[in-house]
């Protein structure tokens, strides 16, 4: 039985990774931070099981790193934490180097420190937005870098040390240079979840419009739970190399919000250009999409667009899987019946509240 671990468990990606390994017949050990509020509800489903384990770490920790992988001593690990949202590293941008670039670094040492570097794989999570600033389209492993947000800066240094590393130590080390990647488990402050919770909540009169930035964006999206096969594929390589994973195919932020509402039975219409453009609704005629200056970002890569030719061709992993539209429909789908459990929960307490002041229940 293998043993793997993973930082960041508790995100989309760690969630979907912990099943597939735990399918594939992993021994499965996660990390995660100390915190009041329970944030575990994406892994609930796991916990106690026989093969599935936590343990408290951090990347900015060393220490706790140490510990833990001195004690799980794992044949595979996903270094899959990070501040991984691009505008909170505009306001947050030395958290955001600590964890995402210096974190990288911890996970090497700890590895390295424990006597580790010819037994355990090591995967790390990188990210398109290398690319930033394009230089040319789609992106692919030799495409140059022009990291265009502190979230990115610090990955580029997560993605050299690897290689640095690699070179130096003769690990086996390698980067997964991930285009965006959604799912019903996305979180809610990410474009394309909170197009889907708004079209659930339009849709069922819970919310009046949404605000959205640059509808123009384009990007590369596909599926979380399809992406995490691809990275256990890179692990399972005769040598460590680098890969990107993407779709190959590029959508604009306002295809999604379209196609989105679409899926929650509202078709959109938009009129206008840059922040007076607005999305209709086409049978009423009132306004459920505008633009908002407050998400625009200081800087803002608009044109990202993976080759996933090398995956496709070196592990023979199919970035299609689950195409876009689909993708989208399975994210609304889920709003949807979200919403609607919210709506009758709502029902309940409000007729609940109307029967104790009418003494119907005491």
């Amino acid at each position: 039985m293998k043993t793997a671990l993973i930082t960041g468990i508790t995100g989309q990606d760690g969630s979907y990774l912990a099943e597939f390994l735990l399918e594939k017949g992993y021994n499965v050990h996660g990390t995660i931070r100390r915190s009041s509020v329970d944030y575990r509800e994406r892994i609930a489903h796991l916990e106690g099981l026989p093969y599935f384990h936590l343990h408290y770490a951090d990347l900015g920790d060393s220490m706790s790193l140490l510990q833990v992988v001195g004690k799980v001593r794992p044949d595979e690990i996903y270094n899959l934490a990070a501040q991984s949202h691009v505008q909170v590293s505009f306001d947050s941008p030395e958290f955001t180097a600590d964890v995402d670039a210096t974190g990288v670094l911890r996970v090497l040492e700890a590895v390295r420190q424990c006597g580790l570097t010819k037994t355990c794989r090591i995967y790390q999570a990188s990210t398109s937005e290398l690319y930033g600033k394009v230089e040319e389209v789609p992106q692919n492993e030799d495409t140059p870098f022009h990291p265009y947000s502190p979230y990115a800066v610090a990955k580029l240094y997560g993605y050299w040390i690897v290689k640095e590393y690699r070179e130096a130590y003769g690990m086996f080390c390698c980067s997964g240079i991930l285009f965006n990647h959604e799912s019903e488990r996305r979180g809610e402050t990410f474009v394309t979840r909170k197009i889907t919770l708004a079209a659930a909540r339009i849709a069922q009169g819970k919310q009046e419009k949404v605000y959205l930035g640059n509808l123009s964006s384009l990007r590369d999206w596909g599926y979380a739970k399809d992406y995490v096969m691809c990275m256990w594929l890179i692990l399972q390589n005769d040598k460590p190399e680098d890969f990107v994973i993407a779709t190959g195919e590029q959508h604009s932020v306002r295809e999604f919000c379209q196609l989105a509402f679409h899926y929650a039975g509202i078709e959109l219409e938009f009129k206008g250009e840059g922040l007076d453009e607005k999305g209709y609704d086409k049978a009423t005629g009132k306004v459920l999409v505008e633009v908002s200056e407050d998400f625009y970002r200081p800087t803002d890569v608009v044109n990202l667009w993976g080759d996933p030719t090398k995956a496709k061709t070196h592990l023979g992993w199919n970035p299609t899987k689950t195409t876009f539209k689909e993708l989208v429909k399975l994210m609304v789908k889920a709003d949807m019946a979200r919403v609607a459990v919210e709506r009758a929960g709502e029902h309940i307490y409000t007729n609940l509240e109307e029967y104790l002041e009418k003494g119907i229940v005491k």
